[in-house]
């Protein structure tokens, strides 16, 4: 029986090339994966209701909410899958522009399955007592410093200068924060990072800016903005100089969470969920240009050509069990190391990691 895939398409086009947006747009299932996210009418909730009946006997409906970027281009294997009615159960995805709007949904219940920065499912895990568990890491370094000059070839060399970036409260500011910290350079003191919610502010900044301008980005946006901008250039991976000053840990962009309620009532459909999940990737990093128009066909990235060269530099992984959890618990203690409060004011415990001993 054919499942159909709801899913929350927003960010607005700006620009032409890149998103943004600070809140979801409307829900926009079923969907083929052709057929452009605005011009596909909302389900209602009766329509919602009569898609999950239809699904497999004994099925569980996944509420599955991410964010705009690297994170559900992994994931749009399966998003198809399921509005072609392969997938093993009845999925509801939901796309945001924001990770508060993400974690507002986890904590009230809404949403049973979630991709956040790294450091915010600490944050959850602590906020919601133990509420919910990590089931694998989605996404490995993705921030790139870029310049319009020629003037930064290492950390160092960012001693002076203003940083546009987004990602306040979030793994790219206490990324960056460490890695300035650790190269002897202090935020606020030594270097002005300044923030914008959203990444096209950060390229208006860029193209606004008087003489030489540095901004913090991730991928896809680097690629995006490259377009945009022709003297803009990659300076610095964060992930190579993360590497160069923490080597025993990994530097960790994005995981996969689930609700411990959920997990605990339906260990069936989070297993069959991690299977289409880890397939979905799979296929992804093994099919770019395919994988590209997807992502252009669900409204990730506005263009499959955007997406075809901003995959290679996205990290896109699937990254369980003990590995994972060794990977992000190394991550998490530098950060609490640095500042408590990224990740919640403590480590989260054993229960934290899903599957892992």
């Amino acid at each position: 029986m054919k499942k159909v895939c709801s899913i929350l398409l927003s960010l607005a086009l700006s620009l032409g090339l890149l998103a943004g947006c600070s809140s979801a747009a409307s829900s926009s299932a079923p969907a083929s994966a052709s057929v452009p996210a605005s011009s596909v009418p909302p389900l209602t909730d009766s329509q919602v209701e009569s898609a999950a009946e239809a699904a497999p006997e004994g099925s569980a409906t996944v509420r599955v909410a991410s964010l705009q970027g690297p994170t559900t281009m992994g994931m749009v294997e399966l998003m198809q899958t399921a509005d072609e009615g392969g997938a093993a159960q009845f999925y509801n995805f939901n796309m945001y522009g924001a990770a508060e709007e993400v974690s507002t949904q986890v904590i009230s219940g809404d949403v049973d399955i979630a991709l956040v920065p790294a450091n915010l499912a600490s944050v959850l895990y602590n906020k919601t007592e133990g509420g919910v568990q990590v089931l694998a890491i989605n996404t490995l370094g993705v921030l790139y410093i870029v310049t319009t000059g020629g003037d930064v070839a290492s950390v160092a060399d960012l001693a002076g200068k203003t940083i546009y970036a987004t990602g306040k409260g979030t793994t790219p500011e206490y990324a960056l924060n460490y890695v300035l910290r650790q190269n002897g350079l202090e935020p606020g003191t030594d270097v002005t990072v300044e923030y914008y919610s959203e990444a096209t502010e950060v390229l208006a900044a860029l193209q606004n800016a008087e003489g030489p301008a540095v901004a913090m980005l991730p991928q896809p946006y680097v690629t995006t903005a490259q377009m945009q901008m022709e003297n803009l250039s990659v300076a610095l991976n964060l992930t190579e100089e993360w590497d160069k000053v923490s080597p025993d840990s990994a530097l960790v962009t994005g995981v996969t969470l689930v609700r411990t309620e959920f997990a605990q009532e339906h260990p069936e459909a989070v297993e069959a969920f991690l299977q289409e999940y880890q397939t979905s990737v799979e296929w992804v990093n093994a099919n770019t240009a395919d994988a590209a128009q997807l992502v252009a066909d669900y409204g990730i990235v506005p263009k499959a050509e955007v997406a075809e060269k901003a995959l290679p530099a996205c990290n896109i992984v699937y990254i369980a069990g003990d590995e994972m959890k060794a990977d992000l618990s190394g991550y998490l203690q530098v950060l609490y190391d640095a500042d408590a409060a990224s990740v919640g004011g403590a480590m989260p415990g054993d229960d934290f990691y899903y599957g892992a001993a």
